[in-house]
């Protein structure tokens, strides 16, 4: 399954609908120096916002969302979010 991934040029997390992607202004800044927090991440399945790495805005590592009733698993490529196929 693939969704639309969607920009948001300014931080309103009013705005962050399941699907919307924020840049963080001073990416790079926080988290692993290796692998530092890079953008905000609206749960494409229930919109819980999450912080993603820089690895996973590149879409080479899987997400899983953060949320206590949603276990969503799903990655970046280009401009869409596809769900990791269940084995």
């Amino acid at each position: 399954m693939i969704a639309e991934l969607s920009l948001l040029e300014e931080w309103i997390p009013e705005q962050m609908e399941p699907g919307t992607l924020f840049l963080l202004e001073q990416a790079g800044d926080l988290g692993s120096a290796d692998n530092p927090y890079w953008a905000v991440l609206a749960c494409p399945t229930c919109g819980s916002l999450g912080l993603i790495t820089r690895q996973q805005c590149a879409g080479l590592e899987t997400m899983i969302c953060g949320s206590e009733t949603c276990s969503a698993e799903y990655y970046l490529s280009d401009k869409t979010i596809c769900y990791r196929k269940p084995s």
